[in-house]
């Protein structure tokens, strides 16, 4: 993989104050980056394949320029922590915690994030969890980014368990909460679902 193409991709998809800095990070240690198509389990993915002289890094495609950038960080660490502490290391573990404030922290500024994601990401990178995701806090203000906006966007997270609520066109009951994600009924299915609870709803009767 060719350091014009690395290039391309930062220079469509991150902050321009950012792009010679997450090639950097590149260059020190080169792997394969790929913007993958959008998945709604991830945003971003790191596999260790032993034998392997180049590692892969995906990222999905439809991340604004600030998720993108703190998804990429988050990847990239994994990699680094691995190289530094071998892979018995948890993968979300100390080591990765460590390696990732690490190398946000040259990017925790109002020249690359807008100052109400700072505010929250800095507070994230106190303690960061194993996604974006999993702190609604930064998950709803990296949203606001995105490329359509929803104003007043209501989130599974906002409402309690017992309300119903209108989810890519199909009604669903919050019946319970996990770590990032509720546990919901479809009453047309009798079905149960976890849906992330970062997603953006609408309420609804059933």
């Amino acid at each position: 993989m060719s350091s014009l193409r690395v290039y391309q991709i930062f220079k469509h998809h991150v902050p321009e104050n950012a792009i010679h800095y997450c090639l950097d990070l590149w260059t020190a240690t080169p792997f394969f980056l790929k913007v993958s198509p959008a998945r709604a389990t991830k945003l971003g993915d790191f596999r260790y394949r032993k034998g392997e002289e180049m590692q892969t890094i995906t990222i999905n495609h439809n991340l604004n320029r600030y998720s993108f950038l703190v998804t990429y960080i988050h990847e990239v660490a994994h990699l680094k922590a691995f190289q530094d502490h071998g892979l018995r290391i948890a993968p979300h573990g100390q080591e990765w915690k460590q390696t990732f404030t690490t190398l946000m922290q040259p990017l925790l500024n109002d020249l690359i994030f807008p100052p109400d994601v700072l505010t929250v990401l800095s507070r994230h990178m106190r303690d960061p969890k194993a996604s974006s995701q999993s702190d609604p806090r930064l998950a709803k203000a990296l949203k606001k980014y995105d490329e359509n906006p929803q104003e007043d966007a209501l989130f599974l997270s906002d409402i309690p368990v017992g309300t119903s609520f209108k989810f890519r066109d199909r009604i669903f009951v919050k019946e319970g909460n996990k770590r990032t994600r509720a546990i919901c009924f479809e009453p047309a299915s009798g079905k149960k679902y976890l849906i992330p609870k970062i997603a953006t709803i609408a309420l609804s009767e059933i």
